[in-house]
């Protein structure tokens, strides 16, 4: 996952990855619709952006939908994405880790920050992904995009192409979790405290440590001189 992504939202599209194309390693990252990713000249993740864009219209031809990579992009999904992103170059090689901000970007689309924040309901979040993920079922009865749908059915159900891929309950559950991780407060390491240095001593200036030595000198020669005999010196003592 890319590092730029945070952690509910990593959470959420590792299970969205597993559920659109059925694993969640590294592989996923590689496959088109149906599986038909053996059929490519080369992996999808060493292609460029513009190339995919190009290739998507033969795959809706030939495969029967132009879904690519580990979020399953249509292929107007990744023209919209172009639009919106102004650093996206057509020359950027499709890799798992742009392939994951990409999947963010759709994430707040459709109101992953409105959702971890508290300003949107859990269920009216999972309609929007069920929107942009057709593998994904409502939560609630609700308008498709082709009839009236029942709880656990895909927003697509009725296209004779689409169908929920996996369980209400199951995706009630991963959202509750996201939730959690999303409002997990950052651990910050506390700042540690200066540990306190006694200040070295001043130095003595030159002048002090001069007439230190003179005294101290002087206080030798007199010692000195008061243990030598009187006779010494042809005085006498009295």
């Amino acid at each position: 996952m890319d590092k730029t992504v945070p952690p509910g939202a990593a959470l959420l599209l590792d299970f969205i990855r597993e559920t659109e194309v059925g694993r969640s390693d590294r592989a996923s990252y590689d496959v088109i619709y149906a599986n038909k990713q053996h059929k490519l000249k080369q992996p999808l993740t060493t292609m460029n952006y513009g190339d995919i864009v190009d290739e998507q219209k033969k795959w809706s031809k030939n495969h029967g939908s132009s879904a690519a990579g580990a979020y399953q992009f249509m292929r107007a999904t990744l023209i919209g994405l172009a639009k919106e992103i102004h650093s996206l170059k057509g020359t950027d090689i499709f890799t798992p880790d742009l392939q994951d901000r990409l999947g963010y970007h759709l994430l707040k689309r459709r109101g992953y920050q409105e959702f971890v924040t508290g300003n949107m309901m859990l269920e009216d979040f999972a309609r929007r992904l069920a929107m942009e993920w057709a593998s994904f079922p409502v939560l609630a009865a609700c308008q498709g995009s082709d009839r009236m749908l029942k709880r656990g059915q895909s927003f697509y159900a009725g296209d004779g192409l689409n169908k929920a891929l996996v369980s209400p309950e199951k995706v009630e559950a991963v959202l509750k979790e996201v939730l959690a991780v999303a409002r997990r407060p950052v651990d910050v390491q506390p700042v540690p405290k200066p540990i306190p240095i006694d200040p070295l001593p001043e130095p003595a200036s030159k002048s002090r440590g001069i007439a230190a030595l003179i005294l101290a000198a002087l206080a030798a020669a007199g010692a000195w001189v008061a243990s030598v005999p009187c006779s010494l010196f042809g005085v006498f003592c009295q």
